[in-house]
């Protein structure tokens, strides 16, 4: 059995593209600043073209392969930046999310109503202002509608209006808060 036919090489093709890829959001799952999302982004997705135009040049590749697994990368990598928020809460919660539950958990509870909760992601660049992100502990599970319709608004134990609620799982909540704003300083 020859392995140069043009199944083979789609194989490779696609593999390398799925493997790139796999590490692209990986980087972007590890990483909160926006320029080392982009500068990974442009780095990987820059070594993936570079690497089918030389197995097209190299004949190990046809020039139909080459660019419908280009076009494919080009919507999947915009396809992730796009979601890069929730891919990346999502992984992060999958993988972390025992260590986190401890975390927030062990904090003391609070006499004033509100729930427990801690910093869960923040980014910001100075003159634009900070946005925070916090990991929310809901044993009424009363956030559940604010998530449901993402909605904004003021929600019973979170001392700030908030622009979104995003639910993990039962109880557990993502909740952003508007720039320049955290759960001590409301706007």
């Amino acid at each position: 059995m020859k392995k140069n036919n043009g199944l083979y090489k789609w194989k490779v093709a696609v593999i390398a593209g799925a493997a790139i890829l796999l590490l692209m959001e990986l980087l972007l799952t590890l990483f909160t600043i926006d320029f080392v999302e982009w500068l990974c982004t442009l780095v990987i997705t820059s070594i993936f073209i570079c690497s089918l135009l030389l197995a097209c040049y190299k004949k190990r590749l046809t020039a139909g392969a080459a660019i419908a697994i280009m076009i494919v990368c080009c919507v999947t990598t915009w396809v992730v930046l796009k979601k890069r928020n929730e891919i990346r809460t999502n992984t992060r919660w999958f993988f972390g999310s025992k260590r986190y539950k401890a975390q927030v958990l062990a904090t003391g509870a609070t006499n004033d109503g509100q729930l427990k909760h801690m910093e869960w992601d923040g980014w910001g660049f100075p003159g634009a202002g900070d946005t925070v992100v916090y990991l929310v502990f809901d044993p009424s599970d009363s956030l559940s509608t604010g998530a449901r319709g993402n909605s904004h608004g003021k929600f019973a134990g979170i001392p700030c209006e908030v622009p979104l609620v995003n639910r993990l799982e039962d109880h557990w909540y993502t909740v952003l808060f508007y720039t320049d704003t955290d759960w001590h300083h409301c706007a």
